[in-house]
């Protein structure tokens, strides 16, 4: 078996599809990208057994078949590698050879056979969406996912499909994030729950795609294919939370801010707060805020105060200064809209911007109690 390939190019799908191998794998073979030669492509797979993902090339050849090579190994040899032209060689059983221009290398490989089989996926549904909604919609909710072992379903992202919106959703139980789009709709009603692992990988790959992804799914196992990949990956069994219900619909106090002004501050005075709470202190009153933080054991504080649009009573609300710098962070809008009602109710965090595509994103954040003097 022998091939030329691009250095960069190869290295450039690698690096994706090194995001779906885990640092220690049970098995072997996990450790390993399968490369497949057929005719004048060359098609690149890595797996952990929960999530699989493959890639095509062009390369020059005259042969097919297939081994494994080590996927870390490679991906750190083709880093160091100026953009040329490669020749891959079988020399011996377990044997490739690289030949580059002022060189050449030798890696063992472990035969294809050992590879895991792709997920065939029976009685699915399918829907297509643009590329940018998917990666608008990861962005927007993947941070806000847990990582609770004994709440599975809350460390992934919840996709629900209808005939007459799409709605993303990301809850730890500390904050939620619910992205809706009324522009796109599916045939049927149906969800299922995306693990968290399978969408970071999607979202280093989708960055400024634009183009049609094909979304294939069942009750188990979901598919997407677009351009020359595809990543298919196993649900996340449960029954995901009634977010509905948790998100609060009268909240009358209401304070407009320009974000970055708000985030900024965020940042500096929870610099100051406690680190196992990361506790900080709005105070509003008229048309000022005041955002304060206090770390008793050491005795370091901050305070700061921003003029502001509000309409409401008074209020002082204790928040986790990392939920809110995570959100705003996770927003693209100039100001927006921090909706209450009392302290010990959550709040909701909007763009006050008209949104563009009928998009409507709600953020809800969980009070934290504050500290009495």
């Amino acid at each position: 078996m022998k091939f030329i390939v691009s250095s960069q190019v190869l290295l450039k799908k690698l690096q994706i599809l090194l995001g779906v191998v885990n640092s220690s794998n049970s098995l072997p073979i996990l450790d390993n990208f399968l490369f497949q030669i057929n005719k004048n492509s060359l098609k690149i797979t890595s797996s952990d057994l929960e999530t699989t993902m493959s890639t095509t090339i062009e390369i020059e050849t005259e042969s097919s078949g297939e081994i494994a090579v080590p996927a870390k190994l490679i991906v750190d040899a083709l880093k160091n590698f100026p953009d040329q032209p490669l020749t891959f060689t079988i020399q011996t059983e377990n044997i490739i050879e690289i030949n580059a221009n002022d060189g050449k290398y030798s890696i063992s490989y472990l035969p294809a056979e050992e590879f895991p089989k792709p997920i065939e996926i029976k009685d699915s549904k399918l829907t297509t969406l643009k590329g940018e909604i998917i990666s608008k919609a990861i962005n927007s909710t993947i941070f806000a996912t847990g990582n609770d072992d004994f709440r599975p379903v809350m460390s992934g992202v919840f996709f629900q499909f209808s005939s007459e919106k799409i709605i993303f959703v990301g809850t730890d139980a500390h904050k939620l994030v619910r992205y809706v789009r009324e522009d796109v709709v599916s045939t049927g009603t149906s969800e299922f729950i995306m693990p968290k692992k399978a969408l970071q990988v999607l979202k280093s790959v989708l960055i400024d795609f634009e183009k049609d992804i094909s979304i294939e799914f069942n009750e188990t196992n979901a598919k997407f294919t677009f351009e020359n990949y595809s990543l298919s990956c196993k649900l996340i069994e449960g029954k995901y939370p009634n977010y509905e219900a948790v998100i609060p619909k009268e909240n009358p106090n209401k304070l407009i801010i320009d974000r970055v002004l708000l985030l900024n501050s965020v940042k500096r005075v929870g610099i100051f707060s406690n680190k196992s709470t990361n506790q900080i202190k709005f105070k509003i009153a008229g048309s000022e805020l005041n955002i304060s933080a206090e770390d008793y054991d050491f005795n370091n504080k901050a305070e700061e105060r921003i003029n502001c649009n509000y309409n409401g009573d008074d209020i002082e609300i204790g928040f986790n200064s990392r939920f809110i710098v995570d959100m705003l962070n996770n927003l693209d809008c100039k100001e927006i809209c921090l909706s209450m009602s009392l302290p010990n109710k959550a709040g909701i965090i909007t763009p006050y911007d008209k949104q563009k595509n009928k998009e409507d994103i709600t953020m809800l954040i969980m009070p934290v109690m504050l500290n009495t003097d």
